[in-house]
């Protein structure tokens, strides 16, 4: 830029005030992310919002009915060990039928032959009967499969509330990033709207050239375009971030800080690993899936043993209704039951059983090759952000003491526009560099914490439904 000065040959005073007025503004683009002060710790937002998605997100509620179907199978294979009580009632009116006709007009002649009717004309039959299994293979067998089912159930519920959990935590992430994005571009843009309000003055007093002020219009419009592109995304992230906690999607979110939470360790892949397959619920739910697979097999393998139970069975018989001689009765019974041959239906349904219980085994092995993978690539991320991150910082800090100078040179008329415009760029670049590479650091923490299940759910037993 071409500098103002007196006839000494000194900067002009109204150009070092402008430029001051610069610097002024200047100063929070360095310091953009602290405009949105917190009173809360990024840990306690985020549990709350987990929390509050957890007791209302409506996949996860849909989820909680498949557990309440289970119980409820559960329930009616358990009342197979116990008797079952059955009121019967028939009335019957009849006409015509079977006939016996005794002949004793053949022997006496004085006797009239004698009609016995086989079906009465009123017939009525009212019975209690109660039936109680003695031995009944597949009733055990049934128990265990629902059971294993209800915990396969609950397991898959707990898995999809911890996606959830990570869902949130990466969701927020993603619209706070956003939001100081759109602080450090915004603190930039204030910086160049001054600064070509400064050049078109210059320029209408034949102080510069008119490419000067072109540059430093287009340095605004395309500030103003990366605003318009970072208000976009925040406004995705915070819809998406509201759909998951079933909220209006245009609710506000609380801002918080993370200067403070942007840290890593070092951690072993071998023990990470360990602990992903003793505590994910997949794993979990493939065991119990497996468990209710075998269930199955000894289910159809009682199809082909006999069966025992007694029944008692007691009323009242006659053409009216009454009690009585005449009228009660009582019966008690063992019932045995083989089915000897089907065809050779029951052994298929044995080996269908078993090819399902030994996918159900397979896939519980992919499920573990498919973790042991996904907490290995989520610890790689997780380490080439931490490393990326001592980048940005030194790369932040450098563009920082860079733009100090080029301030300083600037105001002392040693500098053109174009070096100064390029020193805002840089600095610019890199605060926005390091704010995405702090968010990601921590997406990337979230996502290795689910990988390896390693952080606790907030669980709450009246809001989450039923826990293995």
């Amino acid at each position: 830029m071409i500098a103002m000065h007196d006839r000494a040959g000194r900067p002009h005073h109204r150009r070092r005030t402008a430029l001051r007025t610069l610097l002024l503004l200047a100063a929070p683009l360095a310091f953009a992310s602290s405009a949105l002060a917190a009173s809360r710790t990024l840990a306690a937002v985020v549990d709350e919002y987990v929390r509050e998605g957890l007791a209302s997100n409506l996949t996860l509620r849909s989820q909680g009915f498949d557990v309440e179907r289970a119980i409820a199978e559960l329930d009616a294979a358990r009342a197979g060990f116990l008797p079952s009580m059955t009121l019967t009632a028939r009335y019957t009116r009849n006409e015509g039928g079977r006939e016996f006709v005794l002949p004793l007009s053949r022997f006496n002649p004085a006797l009239a032959d004698e009609t016995i009717a086989f079906m009465r004309e009123r017939d009525q039959d009212t019975r209690l009967g109660v039936s109680q299994p003695l031995y009944a293979p597949a009733i055990p067998a049934s128990v265990r499969a629902r059971r294993a089912q209800l915990a396969a159930s609950g397991y898959a519920r707990l898995a999809l509330a911890r996606r959830l959990k990570r869902d949130i935590t990466v969701g927020y992430l993603d619209w706070l990033s956003a939001t100081k994005t759109v602080a450090i571009v915004a603190a930039s843009r204030t910086l160049l709207a001054e600064n070509l309000r400064v050049n078109e003055s210059l320029f209408r007093n034949g102080k510069l050239t008119q490419d000067q002020v072109l540059r430093a219009r287009a340095e605004l419009l395309e500030v103003e375009q990366q605003l318009r592109e970072g208000e976009f995304l925040g406004q995705q992230a915070l819809r998406y971030l509201n759909f998951l906690l079933n909220r209006p999607l245009d609710s506000a979110l609380e801002a918080t800080e993370i200067d403070n939470v942007v840290t890593h360790s070092a951690a072993d892949l071998a023990a990470l690993e360990a602990d992903a397959l003793a505590n994910r619920p997949e794993i979990a739910q493939a065991d119990s899936a497996a468990r209710a697979a075998d269930a199955q097999v000894s289910v159809a393998r009682a199809a082909l043993k006999p069966t025992l139970g007694l029944g008692v069975d007691g009323g009242i018989q006659g053409e009216d209704y009454g009690t009585g001689h005449g009228y009660n009765y009582g019966q008690a019974s063992l019932q045995l039951s083989w089915k000897l041959f089907d065809g050779g239906a029951n052994r298929a349904a044995v080996r269908s059983a078993r090819a399902l219980a030994r996918s159900a085994a397979t896939q519980r092995d992919v499920l573990a090759q498919q973790i042991q993978l996904e907490v290995q690539q989520a610890l790689d991320r997780l380490d080439t952000a931490a490393d990326s991150l001592a980048t940005a910082e030194a790369r932040s800090e450098a563009a920082r003491a860079g733009f100090r100078i080029a301030s300083r040179k600037r105001d002392e008329g040693m500098i053109n526009q174009v070096e100064f415009i390029d020193a805002r760029s840089t600095l610019t670049s890199a605060e926005l560099n390091l704010n995405l590479t702090r968010f990601a650091l921590l997406a990337r923490q979230a996502e290795l914490d689910y990988a390896t299940a390693g952080s606790t759910l907030p669980l709450d037993p009246v809001t989450t439904g039923f826990t293995p």
